[in-house]
C-alpha cells in the first residue's frame, strides 16, 4: 500500500509542477507471490510499504501535538487507543496514564527533527532515541502486505513500539540524504508536519485540498482586488 494522497495523511506522492499535484499512475507487478506497486511516472523516491506506512504513522502521531495542531490531540487514553488501532500498532488495549505521558514526549522528539537542517544532527538524535527502544526487528507478513520489517517485544511499552517503528522510517529517510523531505506545512495558519516525496521535492503543504488550495484561493483574490492579470 502506498500512501499516495491517503485522505489525512501528510505523506503523499506526486509530481508538482507550479505548486499542482498530479496523482502517481502504477501498475501491479507480481513477484515471487508478492505484489507491489511499480512506479510509472513521476515518484522518484519509493522506501518500500512498511517504511512508508511508518512514515504515516510519523506525521499523523506529531501532528497531534499543540505545537503541530493548536491543540491536544491525544487528550486521554481513547484518543491513544483510536490511534494505535488506526495505524495498527501493538498493545492498544493494554495502554495506561504513564504510557500516554510517554508518547506524548516521543511525539515532542520525532516533532524536532523536522526542524533539524543538518545530517549529522539528525543521524545523532535518531540514534539516542532508537537505543532506547528495546525493540527487536524481524520479518512478518501479519498486515497482507508479504514480508516487510515489522517490530515487536511482548510487553514492550506502546512508546518503544512506535519509537522503534517511527524513528526506524525517519533513519531510512536521513540515511537515503533525503533529510529536506522531512518539512513543516508553509500555510500560515498550519504547523502540520509533511514528508514530501514528490518527484522534485516541490510539495509545500501537508494537504493541496485544503492548506494548498486554500492559500491558492486567497492568493487569486488578491490579484484580482489588486487589478493584476490572473495567470
Amino acid at each position: 500500500m502506498l500512501c499516495d494522497h491517503r485522505c489525512g495523511s501528510s505523506v503523499q506522492m506526486a509530481s508538482c509542477s507550479n505548486s499542482t499535484y498530479t496523482p502517481v499512475r502504477h501498475e501491479s507487478v507480481k513477484e515471487t507471490g508478492h505484489e507491489f506497486l511499480k512506479t510509472i511516472t513521476g515518484v522518484t523516491v519509493y522506501l518500500g510499504h512498511d517504511t512508508e506506512d511508518a512514515l504515516v504513522t510519523t506525521t499523523e502521531l506529531i501532528n497531534t501535538s499543540p505545537a503541530a495542531d493548536g491543540r491536544e490531540g491525544l487528550p486521554d487514553l481513547d484518543a491513544l487507543r483510536d490511534l494505535a488501532i488506526k495505524r495498527q500498532i501493538s498493545g492498544a488495549d493494554q495502554v495506561s496514564e504513564s504510557d500516554l505521558d510517554e508518547v506524548r514526549l516521543l511525539r515532542d522528539r520525532l516533532h524536532v527533527l523536522f526542524a533539524v537542517d543538518d545530517t549529522p544532527t539528525a543521524a545523532a538524535m535518531l540514534n539516542e532515541l532508537l537505543a532506547e527502544a528495546n525493540v527487536t526487528p524481524h520479518l512478518s507478513d501479519h498486515d497482507g502486505y508479504g514480508l516487510h520489517i515489522h517490530y515487536f517485544a511482548p510487553g514492550a511499552p506502546i512508546a518503544q513500539l512506535l519509537a522503534a517503528h517511527c524513528g526506524m522510517a525517519l533513519a531510512r529517510v536521513v540515511a537515503e540524504g533525503e533529510l529536506e523531505r522531512l518539512r513543516t506545512c508553509e500555510a500560515p495558519d498550519c504547523g502540520h508536519v509533511l514528508v514530501d516525496l514528490s518527484k522534485n521535492r516541490c510539495r509545500r503543504y501537508c494537504d493541496s485540498r485544503t492548506c494548498g488550495n486554500r492559500l491558492h484561493v486567497a492568493a487569486y483574490r488578491a490579484r484580482r482586488r489588486a487589478g493584476l492579470p490572473i495567470a
